[in-house]
């Protein structure tokens, strides 16, 4: 097997030292343009393909991004954080760089155990961390003088740059569009109020049921759950039907109790649409898949893992730190769980590239 060449080799080649090699690689000043065009031929001419570890000499560099995630949300029956991964790996492809994955408990502490290894190592260049974490994990990262980005999460603890979700306005949207179906009597299931998300959903349907002249009813409204998950969308369901009162629709928080509230009403001989109308929130694969489909809130998951990437090579490449956030927009993808008319099935599967979130 023919030998790799290697940045030595191009060193002798050039008669350069491996430090100047290194400076070309990086496109580092202080190199002349007749030395640059030198090495970049030879390199060229070798076929020689840079390692990180010589790319890092002189931009003291490791050229990774780190990217944390709870284990409560990347499993294989959680999928909402791994498209925002997805998004990450395809945009540092673009700047070279390597994303490093791992995922934390629910608790965290200084003590080595919990800290993920790239941190320990200083293996990484800046950090993407993917919902909800423990406020202590953040303070950890800050205290590292990292540069760091949060992705559908937000602490009120400090303030950090982040990549957020419309939450509202796609809250707003489900509500208008529920209501132009007819619908005055319409709940609300949600749970894990902690993330920031799923409580500016709950305080967006507050909102629009004000705005469309609705008045709030205790009755309608389960918002206690302790996660967000279909046996959980199941389970508040079950409560709200528990009332003497019941409701003619349902916005659950996210698809996975939108699901869970669909087997619910199934279980009970409810049909959707014409009985309960149904919808959901993020657009995940099974919501096109389910019968009947389920209307949603669509979220461009990859393109916030897309844009953290851009915003944190920002902060890494050119010393940005600047706290900004970013709100990505989001549409209303209407099917047939309310009743609405709905988008033709070929379009609706092409369009999905999304997981089930359970």
């Amino acid at each position: 097997m023919k030998k790799q060449p290697t940045i030595e080799d191009v060193a002798n080649a050039t008669s350069l030292s491996i430090s100047t090699i290194s400076l070309v690689l990086n496109d580092k000043p202080h190199v002349s343009e007749r030395t640059r065009r030198k090495v970049l031929q030879v390199i060229s001419d070798l076929g020689y393909h840079p390692h990180r570890g010589a790319r890092g000499l002189a931009s003291k560099l490791s050229g990774n991004i780190g990217f944390i995630v709870s284990n409560d949300h990347f499993t294989q029956v959680e999928p909402f954080y791994t498209k925002i991964f997805l998004g990450t790996e395809f945009e540092a492809r673009d700047h070279d760089y390597y994303v490093l994955l791992t995922t934390v408990g629910k608790s965290f502490n200084k003590k080595s155990s919990s800290i993920p290894r790239f941190l320990l190592e200083r293996n990484v260049d800046g950090i993407i961390v993917a919902g909800k974490v423990q406020d202590s994990l953040l303070d950890y990262i800050d205290s590292l003088s990292l540069p760091m980005v949060l992705v559908d999460y937000s602490s009120t603890k400090k303030r950090y740059t982040s990549i957020l979700i419309d939450n509202k306005a796609g809250v707003h949207a489900a509500v208008s569009h529920l209501v132009t179906q007819g619908h005055r009597q319409i709940a609300l299931i949600g749970g894990d109020l902690s993330h920031p998300s799923i409580a500016e959903r709950c305080l967006g349907y507050t909102e629009a049921l004000a705005e469309n002249g609705i008045a709030y009813e205790t009755a309608f409204v389960v918002t206690d759950e302790k996660d967000t998950r279909v046996h959980n969308g199941y389970d508040a369901t079950e409560r709200l039907f528990a009332h003497r009162v019941k409701p003619t629709a349902i916005l659950a928080v996210n698809d996975a109790m939108a699901i869970g509230c669909i087997r619910y009403l199934k279980s009970i001989g409810k049909l959707i649409p014409s009985d309960v109308a149904v919808v959901g929130f993020d657009d995940i694969e099974m919501s096109v898949h389910m019968e009947p489909r389920l209307t949603t809130v669509k979220v461009l998951k990859e393109e916030m893992g897309k844009q953290a990437v851009r915003r944190l090579v920002d902060m890494i490449k050119m010393k940005d730190e600047a706290i900004t956030t970013v709100q990505v927009p989001v549409e209303l993808m209407v099917r047939e769980s309310s009743g609405g008319v709905s988008e033709p099935v070929d379009s609706a599967i092409a369009a999905q590239t999304e997981g089930i979130s359970l």
